[in-house]
């Protein structure tokens, strides 16, 4: 394996374990503020963390070429309006999903993007192989297991995160397309900052904002906003330009893993063995959809997408 790949893998996995523990943090930080304020403002903190290096990018100093292009109509389209809509529509519904369900639930549920990812695949006429169609059978087996009760119903917001996956995998598919083609911070900050305004501008409609509440939030707020938003994203947007979109998907699929660790450990969240089991499963059926067809299944050596 080049070692180019093997730090783009090891980007990714350090993104997987940043945004799984975010989940913590976020749980955390509904005690204090609402889903629309915390986003808006651990948002525009991850803007601010990139403004160095967007400053810094337009000099002649020595910066990876891929951060240097000069920005185009293109880049500031592309950035702000498709990434941008897509990760404050994902971000809200998991965020408000954080107030009803618990940090591991979240992190799975979120997970199942792996699965959805080829399945999207169909609207472009794109054909799942049967290692997705089999993750999909499985993942769902999971999520009955894990969210649906006796009565067939299933939590509030362990729905609301469900629906957010698939704004999750929209959003993994259009920063696959976009980042080979502009600049990785740039697009960054400008998905960045059209979350944030999107959602401060429904936390006013929507929520009451209080100093009091963003001083108590400040620690969950700084996590999420300079970790996982400001260093984990743009690490995913850097590494896959050169990761193997197999290994991509497969390893951030790993922070449903941390989120579930992260709210044993510091939370003290517990699963019934039958939630156990749909955990297994879920993420059994997201690595079976990216793992098929590679070498370690006896298949051809090929791309999962």
């Amino acid at each position: 394996m080049h070692a180019k790949m093997l730090q783009s893998d090891g980007l990714l996995l350090l993104t997987a374990m940043i945004w799984g523990f975010a989940f913590v943090a976020q749980r955390v930080g509904m005690d204090y503020v609402g889903p629309f304020t915390f986003n808006g403002i651990r948002f525009a903190l991850g803007c601010l963390v990139l403004l160095p290096l967007v400053a810094k990018s337009s000099g002649p100093a020595a910066l990876p070429e891929s951060i240097r292009p000069r920005l185009t109509r293109g880049q500031l389209i592309g950035g702000a309006s498709l990434t941008g809509l897509a990760l404050f529509a994902g971000a809200s519904l998991q965020q408000v999903g954080l107030v009803y369900t618990t940090a591991g639930n979240a992190g799975f549920i979120t997970g199942l993007y792996v699965v959805i990812v080829p399945l999207l695949g169909l609207f472009w006429g794109q054909r799942p192989g049967a290692g997705t169609w089999i993750g999909a059978f499985l993942a769902a087996g999971g999520l009955y297991l894990l969210s649906v009760t006796a009565s067939f119903t299933i939590a509030f917001g362990d729905l609301l995160e469900l629906f957010g996956a698939f704004f999750w995998a929209g959003h993994v598919l259009i920063i696959g397309w976009l980042s080979p083609r502009t600049s990785p911070v740039r697009l960054a900050i400008f998905q960045y900052a059209a979350c944030s305004v999107l959602s401060l501008a429904a936390a006013a409609v929507f929520e009451e904002v209080t100093a009091a509440g963003i001083a108590g939030a400040f620690v969950p707020i700084l996590y999420g906003g300079a970790l996982s938003v400001g260093v984990a994203y743009t690490l995913q947007i850097v590494a896959q330009q050169s990761a193997h979109p197999a290994h991509a998907a497969i390893l951030l699929s790993l922070e449903a893993v941390f989120a579930a660790l992260g709210g044993w450990v510091l939370l003290g969240e517990r699963l019934s063995a039958r939630g156990v089991t749909g955990c297994a499963l879920m993420l059994a059926g997201m690595l079976l959809s990216q793992l098929w067809g590679l070498q370690i299944f006896g298949g051809p050596n090929r791309s999962s997408r």
